[in-house]
């Protein structure tokens, strides 16, 4: 009986310290990931995109400090629901980007409830822009910008790329070379909120939509699928919410449909925060997935 007990000890024990050194073998791996990109990279901080300077209209943009010119450019939108997020969370992806020689601008754009989806659709295309403009002192090619979002960050980019009032407000022509959908949330705002449970985050979602079916039909990207016409990867979880799998998968087909050049990937195992959070780690084949993109977008 001493006998079995001991094996049951030694067995928790190593259990228990091989887990301890797993995390402490990753954590190890993740700093000399970070030392080595840091080396490598340039960062530009809290940059105003529009006259207004408040932190809520700013960027931060991530390239490599050798002089490279016209490489391909990333915008990336932030999630948080709408109502939450900032572009410091997100330094790991700019950092990894530019180290694949892509020049990253990670955005901040006003939340609710001090601006609506459609005023912060509105600053999402003031900051591309914005990139447009003023990326080729960074090495950036204004003809080649991407735009990349996820969760509610996947549907302002995919809105302002949809719905051609944001640019055509701006004074120009859509910028946009190819959009990155990573397991994008409210792509048809109309069909969630008609259908969904009321909870807290419904009603944080009508303060940002308002209770106007009208307004969600007008706030929904894939209302506008047929003016899409640029190249599209579309990422998502197989764990993910029911609707963001519902929709990922409408708006692939009917781009397919529309003969739009398009890509899907389903990442197995993986859940909502999950699908950006492991884009931590530099070797994630979600970058490998973007690279090829990039290459394929002609």
């Amino acid at each position: 009986m001493e006998n079995v007990k001991g094996k049951s000890e030694l067995f928790s024990y190593l259990t228990t310290h091989i887990s301890n050194l797993k995390m402490l073998i990753m954590l190890l791996a993740f700093i000399g990931q970070v030392f080595t990109a840091s080396a490598q990279i340039r960062v530009h901080k809290n940059i105003n995109y529009t006259a207004n300077a408040n932190e809520a209209y700013s960027l931060n943009i991530y390239h490599q400090k050798d002089n490279l010119q016209n490489q391909d450019v990333i915008v990336f939108i932030h999630g948080g629901s709408w109502s939450s997020g900032k572009k410091e969370t997100y330094w790991w992806l700019g950092r990894n980007l530019a180290k694949n020689n892509v020049v990253t601008a990670i955005i901040n754009y006003p939340l609710a409830p001090n601006a609506t989806y459609k005023e912060m659709a509105q600053a999402s295309a003031q900051a591309v822009k914005w990139v447009q403009d003023s990326i080729a002192t960074y090495g950036g090619n204004p003809q080649r910008i991407f735009l990349m979002g996820h969760s509610a960050g996947g549907h302002l980019a995919e809105l302002i790329n949809a719905d051609p009032q944001y640019f055509k407000t701006l004074g120009i022509n859509n910028p946009i070379k190819g959009i990155i959908l990573n397991d994008a949330f409210g792509l048809d705002m109309e069909e969630y909120l008609s259908k969904a449970e009321k909870d807290s985050y419904y009603d944080d979602f009508v303060r940002t939509f308002s209770s106007d079916k009208k307004t969600w039909q007008m706030g929904s990207p894939l209302f506008y699928v047929n003016q899409i016409n640029n190249p599209h990867l579309i990422l998502y979880g197989s764990k993910t919410y029911p609707a963001i799998q519902i929709q990922s998968e409408r708006i692939y087909k009917t781009l397919k449909e529309k003969k739009i050049p398009v890509t899907m990937h389903l990442i197995a195992g993986k859940k909502h925060v999950p699908m950006i959070a492991q884009m931590i780690w530099g070797n994630n084949k979600l970058y490998n997935y973007i690279s090829n993109f990039l290459k394929e977008t002609k």
